[in-house]
């Protein structure tokens, strides 16, 4: 979910570390997948869990800003144009698809301010991964995700009252306060003690991501199981809805690079930013605000987006092979 925070927000520098990343994204959906499916199975098991779930979200925040450098923040000075144009793609093409899908698919209330949560959400850390797998500009992607993260308070909360209003009462004030608390803090406190402590955390890199793992899985699992009665007649519904979304932010991301002229593996990274959500902080906020069902999309989302993630860069990573391979011929 973003939360995503499965695998390493750094760029892999390794054979050992690239393995790591396939692995991570490879693994991560098969463990929320389980999740969801005990949270269907029991959901009695965890029915009193749901206070937990900010909490749960905390945990993955802090890891991430356990991961972060001062070169993350670095990169949004050196290219500030390209970073620019990623963040108001993010937030202007997402929040509009899962208007427009909700309003297309006509979704109850529930589920339509839960997709549009989603797209209202900021970047999702494995696009970092994803976009390295798929030989993408890593160093934009992470810029763009930190940016994103840290703009959240000021943008998801407003985009979410303009957008989903129209559905369900929300309260954006009390959603700044929830990520302020739930996103914003925890990952300035894994930045401070990675400022403090940094040859310490260094060495628990390796763990953080499957740390941040567990925690997404358990928050899907009480997702899930909070509207285990209703999933079997909407399930399906949701899953159309999230695939059209994932599928159309890929598309235009990546067009919107290509559009600004960034050139094909900062395109590439567009795509992922643009794509793929912090779907763990819009399964917190649509439990807290407005219904374990309104957590549907986020939670499916989480698992999709990873499918489909690792699927287009796998696609992207053969078509870059393809041509570099076919510029050497040319060459010789």
């Amino acid at each position: 979910m973003q939360t995503e925070q499965a695998i390493p927000r750094t760029s892999p520098t390794s054979d050992s570390t690239d393995r790591a990343a396939r692995r991570a994204v490879t693994v991560f959906p098969v463990l929320v997948l389980a999740a969801g499916a005990a949270g269907l199975a029991t959901p009695d098991t965890f029915a009193g869990w749901k206070t937990s779930v900010p909490y749960l979200l905390g945990v993955v925040m802090f890891c991430m800003g356990l991961t972060m450098t001062a070169v993350d923040f670095q990169g949004v000075l050196k290219r500030p144009w390209a970073v620019g144009l990623g963040l108001v793609a993010h937030y202007v093409i997402m929040p509009g698809l899962g208007w427009l899908i909700a309003h297309a698919l006509n979704l109850s209330p529930q589920l339509a301010a839960g997709v549009i949560l989603v797209g209202c959400a900021p970047s999702g850390t494995a696009s970092n991964v994803v976009t390295y797998l798929a030989r993408g500009d890593v160093a934009l992607s992470v810029s763009v995700a930190t940016v994103s993260t840290v703009l959240a308070p000021l943008v998801t909360p407003p985009l979410t009252l303009l957008l989903a209003g129209e559905y369900l009462p929300v309260d954006a004030g009390s959603m700044v306060t929830d990520i302020l608390k739930t996103v914003l803090l925890p990952v300035l406190a894994g930045l401070a003690v990675r400022f403090f402590a940094g040859k310490y955390i260094d060495r628990l890199l390796g763990a953080l991501p499957w740390l941040s793992a567990v925690a997404i899985a358990f928050i899907v699992v009480i997702v899930v199981s909070g509207s285990a009665a209703a999933i079997k007649s909407a399930a399906a519904m949701v899953l159309l809805a999230v695939v059209l979304h994932n599928g159309l932010g890929l598309l235009l991301g990546y067009g919107a690079g290509k559009a600004a002229r960034l050139g094909k593996p900062a395109s590439r990274a567009m795509a992922f930013e643009v794509g793929m959500q912090n779907s763990g902080l819009a399964a917190s906020l649509a439990t807290a605000h407005f219904s374990p069902l309104a957590a549907l999309p986020a939670a499916i989302f989480s698992v999709w987006h990873n499918v489909s993630g690792a699927l287009v860069a796998a696609w992207m990573s053969y078509r870059a092979r393809k041509s570099e391979a076919a510029e050497a011929a040319g060459a010789a």
